[in-house]
């Protein structure tokens, strides 16, 4: 039977990039109506996998709601915004801005089974290795503060079921030509397989969390009738630093681990981020359907992705 025929009706995804277009993927791949919006024509296309896309700015209220009358999701999901962190440190006004302003359109939108908003580990300052949803957030650079911005406007704001879903660093296959910065497992497997040499900070600690897992985790929070909590964290579940984890990387796809050297985080483009960028969960064990999606550590995860980055 499919989404359509289940009852889950048509889903609307705000945001077409690396986390945005796994989410549809996977929505579309379960036999539910998907349609991608954002600004720019995604570099994979949708209708590859059975979505489609709209043009869409999500700063222009009129603009969100011309495509939820074309769409009439019956759930959003808001992966909009620039998630650059190092971007966003330069340009806080504009990141504030334009995280908040699509989430204030959807969460005024009536009728929904539920408005999901991907939210960040950013939102704390790194003096926890291991925050949990009750963790008091304290956000340490820009990109948090507007995203945490972002929450508070959803939970305050929402009038369908809404909930924030913190993920940590978000890692999976990405082309070395995909035009704009890959994500951190994505770069180095490129340079690695180059036999080029990779800098990582040693200092800097993560919960990494494969996009694959994260789509999966999502469409069950968008399950119809599903019992979700306002607020989950979604890490995976080994906290390793991103020198240890490039090295990771490096063992599976058959590279000297050498080519990893550690630096401090200071040094480079991880400065604005905090010590630990991590996620724990008290909720997400709780969610129904969770015992059939088993979140994949670094070494599985670098096992099933290296096969993508060997092949030219």
């Amino acid at each position: 039977m499919s989404g359509e025929a289940a009852g889950e009706g048509p889903v609307l995804v705000v945001g077409s990039g690396f986390v945005g277009s796994e989410i549809a993927r996977r929505l579309a791949g379960a036999g539910r109506a998907v349609t991608l919006a954002s600004r720019g024509r995604p570099g994979r296309p949708p209708e590859a996998y059975g979505a489609r896309w709209t043009s869409l700015d999500a700063t222009d209220p009129a603009a969100c709601a011309e495509v939820v009358a074309g769409v009439g999701p019956r759930a959003v999901v808001l992966v909009h915004g620039p998630s650059d962190v190092t971007w966003c440190e330069a340009h806080p006004a504009e990141a504030a801005e334009a995280h908040a302003a699509a989430t204030a359109s959807f969460a005024a939108l009536p009728g929904l089974d539920r408005l999901v908003m991907i939210s960040t580990d950013n939102v704390f300052d790194g003096a926890s290795a291991h925050p949990v949803e009750e963790t008091p957030t304290a956000p340490a650079n820009a990109y948090g503060r507007a995203k945490r911005r972002a929450e508070e406007l959803l939970l305050a704001r929402a009038v369908s079921p809404a909930t924030v879903l913190r993920v940590s660093l978000v890692y999976g296959h990405e082309p070395a030509d995909g035009g704009k910065w890959l994500n951190f497992f994505a770069s180095c497997a490129h340079r690695l397989v180059r036999g080029e040499p990779v800098e990582a900070p040693d200092d800097q600690w993560t919960t990494p969390v494969l996009v694959d897992d994260v789509a999966a985790v999502t469409a069950l929070l968008l399950r119809p009738g599903a019992a979700v909590p306002e607020l989950l964290h979604l890490g995976g579940p080994e906290r390793v630093s991103r020198a240890g984890w490039a090295r990771e990387a490096a063992r599976a796809l058959g590279v000297p681990p050498e080519l990893v050297r550690p630096v401090p985080r200071a040094s480079g483009r991880y400065a604005s981020r905090p010590e630990n960028t991590c996620l724990a969960s008290t909720r997400l064990a709780a969610v129904p359907g969770m015992g059939a999606v088993p979140l994949r550590g670094v070494a599985a995860g670098a096992a099933a992705l290296a096969p993508a980055f060997r092949t030219p």
